[in-house]
């Protein structure tokens, strides 16, 4: 987290300060997981081995695979957004179809699993409606106060054009600049309102440690991609096999037509002595395959994502199910609270617009369902239904 007192002014100086540990973050922890979650694993960049050993760069993509199954679980049924009045929802349904708000929520969500949080940021287009969007953190950041609330003081986005020009903008609580980077840093034009009662961006959070879904196993993954790719150079190993021939001379035209032919025919007075045969290679199978079972286990373990392809996996149901979806569903908790929490933002700072077309205040009466995708048995839950009747109110039953 970027970190300054409250009334300190943003200068030139300090906004490369920032600028340059954030463009550290982006090149160093941020590049990790994006290349981790693109499939650019530590694996093939390895140092390459002589040309007579196998060489396999085998890759396995656990960090995808865990975070489009969180996000899935998460976001694969869109938030549902409820109001005390019929115009507030009203309107939240425009602005939410506006912006395409559901695959926006699902983008963002994404980003929170990568990096560990993400951004959200507002803005007004040539039609005058207001407008949403979601940017990577390595795309922009975000500067608090130094106070226990951890107000935010600045939002500051960075882009490159085509011409590899290196531009950004940076909004405080009222107004909002834009600078060059290429070439040395400079302010492009004056502050300029933006109207939004506050700094017009949002921070989502994975987790109060912004740290990604993936991540604590990263080590392992790579372990992983390594012992696969040595099994396979092992597997090539095996297969070029060695003949051994004692007692007995061959001349390499003789070779040449034992490796063409496959025959092998040797004669002599004392043949019955001869030992021909292929040289046998001790093998680590089992141990390997021991090594690998054990770490795709801790792969789930420990980022608490279930392994949705286990061929135990889809035989459960019922509460079965529930104790295997209980590590996720724990995560999915958490980034809820923390979803609803920007959210309450979001609309706080949208309704603070003049372009807004309902009071103010009326993000306090919005109300979140998020509803985890959950494979569900219809059959039980509507027997669970019918046997409630009388029992507890209609709209709990």
């Amino acid at each position: 987290m970027f970190r300054i007192p409250k009334d300190t002014e943003l200068t030139l100086p300090l906004l490369q300060e920032f600028l340059d540990k954030h463009r550290r973050e982006v090149n160093g922890r941020y590049k990790r997981l994006h290349d981790a979650y693109t499939s650019d694993h530590d694996i093939l960049h390895q140092a390459a081995k002589p040309r007579y050993k196998p060489d396999n760069r085998i890759l396995v993509n656990f960090p995808k695979y865990i975070v489009d199954t969180m996000n899935g679980f998460f976001m694969g049924n869109p938030v549902k957004i409820t109001a005390d009045e019929d115009t507030v929802s009203a309107y939240v349904e425009y602005l939410d179809q506006y912006n395409d708000q559901d695959d926006n929520n699902a983008e963002l969500s994404k980003l929170c699993d990568i990096f560990g949080h993400g951004f959200e940021m507002y803005y007004t287009d040539e039609n005058a409606e207001l407008c949403i969007t979601y940017l990577s953190p390595r795309d922009a950041f975000m500067i608090y106060d130094d106070s226990i609330v951890e107000r935010p003081l600045y939002f500051v986005r960075r882009y490159t054009d085509r011409n590899h020009v290196e531009y950004g903008s940076i909004s405080d609580g009222g107004y909002m600049r834009s600078f060059q980077v290429t070439g040395g840093l400079r302010w492009l034009d004056d502050w300029t309102p933006h109207y939004f009662d506050g700094v017009p961006a949002t921070e989502y959070l994975e987790n109060e440690e912004r740290q990604g879904i993936f991540e604590p196993v990263l080590p392992i993954v790579n372990a992983y991609n390594k012992a696969i790719s040595e099994k396979a150079n092992d597997v090539d190993y095996f297969a070029d096999a060695y003949l051994k021939i004692l007692g007995a001379t061959v001349d390499n035209d003789d070779l040449a037509f034992i490796r063409d032919t496959r025959v092998l025919n040797l004669t002599g007075d004392d043949a019955e002595k001869i030992i021909a045969e292929f040289m046998g290679k001790p093998s680590g199978d089992t141990t390997q395959e021991n090594l690998l079972d054990r770490m795709e286990r801790l792969i789930f373990q420990i980022s608490m994502v279930a392994n949705l392809s286990d061929e135990n996996f889809g035989a459960s149901s019922g509460i079965a199910l529930k104790y295997k979806l209980q590590g996720m569903s724990n995560l999915e908790k958490t980034k809820e609270r923390k979803f609803a929490s920007g959210m309450n933002r979001r609309y706080k700072l949208l309704f603070s617009h003049p372009a807004s077309k309902v009071p103010a205040d009326a993000w306090l009466g919005l109300r979140y369902q998020f509803t985890p995708n959950i494979p569900a048995n219809m059959l039980e839950e509507a027997q669970i239904a019918a046997q409630m009747e009388g029992i507890t109110s209609h709209e709990t039953q």
